[in-house]
């Protein structure tokens, strides 16, 4: 990472039985909470972002069809998919990879690797 930008403290302490989405990239593991990546460094949290990489592009996919939810189904705040920063804009994590809601459609911002 680049930049170092820090998530105000909260009491909530992320762990393996946190409850929240554990992301891998870039080497080490990060906790989705909120829509944040938090990877906790140095007694402080980070706010990271997943990069657009060609693992993870920002392309527009109109042909992608995703069994993880129908064609109707609009991605937003309470759409009941995990919001997840990616480069400057907001994915939602589907079936294990991201999605960007783009005009009628869902772009396929590539895998992620969570558990």
């Amino acid at each position: 990472m680049t930049d170092h930008h820090m998530h105000e403290p909260h009491d909530h302490i992320h762990d393996d039985t946190c409850g929240h989405t554990k992301v891998q990239h870039e080497g080490h593991t990060d906790f989705l909470h909120d829509g944040h990546l938090h990877h906790l460094h140095d007694g402080h949290i980070d706010e990271h972002v997943v990069p657009i990489t060609d693992q993870n592009p920002q392309h527009c996919t109109p042909s992608h069809s995703c069994t993880g939810h129908d064609s109707a189904h609009i991605h937003g705040p309470s759409c009941g998919h995990e919001a997840i920063p990616h480069g400057d804009h907001t994915d939602y994590l589907v079936d294990g990879h991201l999605h960007f809601a783009h005009d009628s459609h869902c772009d396929n911002h590539g895998v992620v690797k969570t558990h």
